[in-house]
């Protein structure tokens, strides 16, 4: 059988690897090993002499004091708290490095200790910082060793501090660059997550108060419908019995639109591989003249007004367009009373539609919805405000209620149908 396992990591199996995700879970033992390997690399130094022939420097000619090998031990051991205390462990290595060059006369190099922990102080400052620190640093070590040093001021041995103490602090100095620039990159790319994640959300939010308004359209439409139908049908059921039974029909007819407005609807939310999906068109202004007729047959006088010449709008328009014309008859049929009439016009002027629905409503007397009352109007000013048009829901002078939607015809991408 084939593992099917994430797969490891680059050089998590080998030795290097597994030695490096160690000293990272480790930092102390990493900077106990790197001070073990700098008093070797002392202590192997002044074991070596100068070039003092051609065939380059000796080994073992000469061997450092007690006290210099002391000195190269506390310099060394004090690098395994660099990462703790970085200036400090550089003015300690620096001093005890000043000590050696100044008091002895075959002195040991002690300045690798010092070389280390400049390096350090570059990798966890800023750039102005490491230069002056580092320029410091060179300035007295060289100054030291060329002043008291047992060679000649410009022998190489006191040049190699400066080229020493340069590379270390642009080391350093580069690592830093390079561990702030894999910071930001990670930066970004979780910021890039949150904002992807919260653009989800807000479309999820902004997909369910959509459904949630064609909901409550199409309920609130053909309940109100239902309603007054019973209504009729209960009142004439003795006297009138076939007025009753086409109050039914009405009914009846209004039940099946429902629900097959709703199974519309709620079809939206089953996935692309499911069965039974909507196929039917969304209703528009198309159909606007069927939507009058259901209203008619539940006893509300409504006449329609067009002169858009049935040019055909966006879908998204041309559906809110419908829904609008839909929930302000369905608040007429609610509240406007029993003897309302409405009038209902369409009007195309220029790059927009203005969609206009009045009515008498009942006795001037009589109280008026609030303009913002119900999830009615509040769905329409949604729906308005969507296409950056304008909604106008107020009483009339004299009785009834007005409103006006204003809606642009011209399609996001700038194209206008």
């Amino acid at each position: 059988m084939t593992p099917t396992g994430p797969a490891p990591a680059p050089g998590t199996g080998t030795l290097f690897g597994r030695l490096r995700d160690r000293f990272r879970a480790h930092p102390l033992a990493f900077d106990a090993t790197l001070a073990f390997g700098v008093l070797i690399c002392m202590i192997a130094g002044s074991l070596t002499g100068p070039p003092g022939s051609r065939t380059g420097p000796t080994f073992g000619d000469r061997v450092p004091t007690v006290a210099s090998v002391l000195i190269m031990v506390a310099g060394a051991s004090v690098l395994v708290l660099r990462r703790r205390y970085p200036f400090r462990v550089l003015c300690f290595t620096v001093a005890v490095s000043l000590f050696e060059l100044v008091s002895d006369t075959r002195p040991a190099t002690i300045a690798m200790s010092a070389v280390v922990a400049l390096y350090t102080v570059a990798s966890r400052t800023d750039r102005p910082t490491t230069w002056r620190v580092g320029l410091v640093t060179m300035a007295l070590m060289t100054a030291a060793a060329m002043a008291f040093g047992p060679t000649q001021w410009y022998a190489q041995e006191n040049l190699g501090l400066i080229a020493w103490t340069g590379m270390a602090a642009a080391a350093g100095d580069a690592v830093r660059s390079r561990r702030a620039f894999v910071d930001a990159i990670r930066e970004r790319a979780e910021r890039a997550e949150r904002t992807r994640e919260e653009e989800a959300g807000r479309r999820v939010a902004e997909e369910r108060l959509r459904i949630a308004r064609d909901l409550h359209d199409v309920v609130a439409h053909h309940i109100a419908l239902v309603n007054v139908q019973a209504g009729v049908a209960a009142h004439v059921m003795d006297k009138r019995p076939d007025q009753a039974k086409e109050a039914l029909a009405h009914v009846r007819e209004a039940s099946r639109s429902a629900l097959d407005e709703l199974r519309a609807t709620v079809g939206l939310l089953r996935q692309s591989g499911d069965p039974e999906a909507p196929t039917e068109p969304a209703p528009g202004l198309a159909v606007l003249d069927g939507l009058l007729d259901s209203f008619r047959k539940a006893g509300l006088p409504v006449a329609l007004a067009r002169t858009d010449g049935d040019r055909p709008l966006p879908a998204t328009v041309d559906l809110a367009a419908y829904r609008i014309v839909q929930e302000a008859l369905t608040n007429v049929q609610k509240h406007a009373g029993p003897n309302a009439e409405a009038e209902v016009s369409v009007v195309r002027v220029g790059r927009t539609v203005e969609i206009t629905v009045l009515d008498n409503g009942t006795s001037p007397g009589a109280p008026a919805p609030a303009p913002n009352s119900g999830h009615g109007l509040l769905g329409m000013r949604e729906r308005v405000g969507a296409f950056g048009g304008t909604l106008t829901a107020a009483p009339r002078y004299g009785g009834g209620f007005r409103v006006q939607a204003i809606l642009p015809v011209t399609s996001r991408t700038g194209e206008d149908t």
